[in-house]
């Protein structure tokens, strides 16, 4: 263990804390869109709720499929390759646009089919605009999603950090005008929280094209993306790698946002707290995924440069890396659980159901990491297709009947529902090392 995180530990962490920080500023705005919106109205935070789980769960899987991109570019960068890039990246945009309206419109099938699915009647009215407004932002945050991927391969992981903290920035402030009526802005409640949603999205995914076309360090990857053309072979190739990382990152936000129609049937109160504590946990996860980003650039530039044995020990050191960082994370959200709702509602009631599920949440955490880090590692080593039916099997398969069977058959209720989730996140993780270290190219 000392070997592997003295050699390997000073590298991760360069590129994994900027990855960190930039989603550190992703998490902020979730947190404050949830404070903000639950300070406004209770049942808008439940209506949030929903949306945010649904939108969520198609956001995280279009950005697994833009991941497809950083084993390809830290491959050429490994091999020595660099002229090579800057063609992904214009075909790597093309392949995200398209897997954009794509899941715009699956989204919008779900959005004229609200009415029909059992949601408390009174939210129905408030999703409807506001999830509207979320569907359109999936294009803009699909461009901005290939950029990323492409400084992030190139080991540049500072310059998308900064362009998420502005934009970030920019979508709380704009949460305040637009919700609350700030500066002579209409008070626009939970529509307002989705333009600042959308907005703060098209900022990043211009500001991105901006800096690519303009910064000096990109300039021979930029030379390379106005002489390259769309090539069929490099679609086919980003789709290979990016639809079963997309596949496997779906299914896993899906066992938290599908999880979101078990709350649904308790009520709003319960509705609430999910949104809650799925904003509690996506801190955890955001910060990991630092982590794991970092592992998968180096296990491709490793695998790309040949040296195959060193990809484990990456692995290893991201491992180590991320459980010890779960547990400072985890230790004094779980100490002061009684004081994290009532930072979001004035609802005792959810307050109540949110500290009762945070000993649930602390279970999973060296679990989640566990999951996160070697899903990234088989990423990095482009050995993508048998995280598809392991991830059914952990999240299809065990979480999410388990959180309906703890939930709803045993009476455990809302608790009940978020009991599965360990059990999810675990038994991925643990199929994934097995396949990584079972895996005959490393």
């Amino acid at each position: 263990m000392n070997r592997e995180l003295t050699k390997h530990a000073p590298t991760l962490l360069r590129l994994g804390i900027p990855i960190m920080v930039g989603q550190m500023g992703t998490i902020v705005m979730g947190l404050a869109d949830t404070l903000m919106i639950g300070r406004h109205s209770t049942q808008e935070l439940a209506a949030a709720s929903f949306a945010n789980n649904i939108v969520g769960l198609v956001i995280i899987a279009a950005m697994g499929f833009s991941y497809g991109l950083t084993p390809v570019v830290g491959a050429l960068l490994g091999e020595g390759k660099e002229e090579q890039i800057g063609g992904k990246l214009k075909n790597a945009l093309v392949a995200n646009g398209l897997m954009g309206l794509l899941m715009m419109g699956l989204t919008g099938v779900l959005w004229l089919c609200l009415d029909l699915i059992g949601l408390p009647a009174e939210v129905v009215p408030l999703i409807r605009p506001y999830m509207l407004i979320l569907i359109l932002s999936i294009l803009p945050q699909m461009f901005f999603n290939a950029y990323k991927q492409f400084s992030d391969g190139i080991q540049d992981t500072r310059t998308p950090m900064w362009l998420l903290l502005i934009g970030n920035t920019l979508n709380i402030v704009g949460n305040a005008i637009l919700i609350y009526g700030l500066f002579g802005a209409p008070e626009m409640g939970l529509i307002g929280a989705g333009l600042s949603t959308l907005l703060s999205r098209v900022f990043l995914w211009g500001s991105a094209a901006l800096v690519f076309r303009s910064a000096g360090r990109y300039r021979r990857h930029w030379k390379c993306y106005a002489a390259s053309h769309i090539l069929r072979a490099d679609l086919l190739q980003l789709s290979r790698l990016g639809i079963p990382i997309m596949l496997q990152m779906g299914m896993e936000s899906a066992s938290f946002a599908l999880s979101a129609f078990y709350v649904g049937w308790l009520g709003t109160a319960s509705l609430a707290a999910h949104n809650i504590m799925n904003t509690v946990g996506q801190l955890c996860f955001m910060l990991y995924y630092g982590m794991a980003a970092a592992v998968a650039v180096q296990v491709s530039y490793y695998r790309g440069a040949g040296n195959l044995p060193e990809t484990k020990r990456v692995a290893q050191a991201g491992l180590y890396l991320t459980w010890a960082m779960a547990l400072v994370i985890t230790l004094p959200i779980f100490l002061l659980r009684q004081q994290v709702g009532p930072l979001f509602t004035h609802s005792s009631e959810v307050a109540n159901l949110v500290a009762a599920v945070i000993p649930v949440f602390a279970v999973y955490q060296l679990g989640d990491a566990l999951q996160c880090i070697y899903a990234n590692a088989l990423r990095g080593m482009e050995d993508v297709k048998p995280l598809i039916p392991m991830a059914f099997i952990a999240y299809f398969l065990i979480s999410l009947p388990l959180g309906y069977l703890f939930g709803f058959v045993c009476g455990w209720g809302f608790v009940g529902v978020w009991m599965a989730f360990p059990f999810g996140l675990t038994s991925a993780g643990l199929l994934y090392y097995w396949r990584f270290m079972k895996n005959p190219t490393t």
